[in-house]
């Protein structure tokens, strides 16, 4: 039986009529209307998430509590993204993906808890949001053989059957539609840039180069685990699509940073569960 990690408790569905919300401009608010027609606003903390969270997607969303009498812009958070596909063989493939970047982190404690992360179990101690040099990481604590550690997470929603640029994609079409549904790449970074060579994520870059400093001292484990919020990959791999992180992860590994995946199932229910750690990894397009 799997591992069940998180649940997120009354969920409701909806469709994003449009982001950002007409009544509230701030990109993070959409305006949603759930299965009764009702229409509400939704935080989307991902933004569109590369078109998981706009207009017209299916999303899963969790209601929104406030410790303070301050009243809520929003009732809902949108935490899932309802993909649908129809396969070469016209089939009807659901895939419930976690967008919510927050949930990645929940998601790491659960299994810090439960030993699902792949030579990192049984953990003596651990604290949330250490800062260490320039950088505020997850977490920080000790493993099962008293060395120090620092845990680094970051959020995979986005997979594809090719990991290239979009305007590229329309090239591969013949290659897309001739892959199972479960063959996908989970790839990470992607999204907004002003131009083509600009990173994806500065703060990316920066956790990995200082992860990088920390292993190379060899006193501290530095490790960095990427949560793949989806069941439909076959694999996980840095992205082409910024090359700059991908050399940057790649020089960190050779140098002893070690890099990890947690793979989850997420239901229509708002149930996580655990499905494996050993997803195979790609740093390099030569080991391919």
């Amino acid at each position: 039986m799997s591992i069940l990690l998180l649940q997120l408790g009354d969920v409701s569905s909806g469709i994003i009529i449009k982001r950002p919300s007409q009544y509230c401009k701030t990109p993070y608010v959409a305006d949603v209307q759930l299965e009764n027609g009702e229409e509400i606003l939704g935080h989307s903390p991902s933004l569109g998430c590369c078109g998981l969270a706009e207009k017209d997607s299916l999303v899963i969303m969790s209601k929104t509590t406030s410790s303070s009498n301050k009243k809520l812009v929003c009732s809902h958070r949108i935490d899932l993204a309802v993909y649908n596909e129809t396969t070469a063989d016209n089939e009807d493939v659901v895939t419930i993906v976690g967008i919510n970047p927050k949930l990645g982190e929940t998601i790491a404690e659960e299994a810090l808890k439960n030993n699902c992360i792949q030579n990192l179990m049984s953990v003596k101690s651990y604290t949330r949001e250490v800062k260490i040099m320039n950088s505020r990481f997850d977490f920080a604590g000790i493993d099962e053989n008293g060395i120090p550690f620092i845990l680094e997470i970051k959020n995979v929603p986005l997979a594809d059957y090719v990991d290239v640029p979009k305007k590229e994609r329309k090239h591969y079409i013949a290659e897309c539609e001739n892959k199972r549904f479960d063959e996908k790449i989970a790839y990470f970074p992607d999204g907004y840039r002003k131009k083509s060579t600009d990173v994806v994520s500065p703060r990316a870059l920066k956790h990995i180069q200082e992860l990088e400093e920390i292993a190379k001292k060899g006193t501290i484990r530095a490790i960095l685990c990427f949560i793949i919020q989806r069941n439909d990959v076959k694999h996980f791999q840095t992205s082409n699509v910024d090359l700059v992180y991908k050399k940057a992860v790649y020089q960190a590994s050779q140098n002893g940073v070690e890099i990890k995946t947690i793979q989850v199932e997420w239901t229509k229910q708002g149930d996580c569960y655990f499905v494996r750690n050993d997803l195979p990894i790609l740093l390099n397009n030569e080991d391919k």
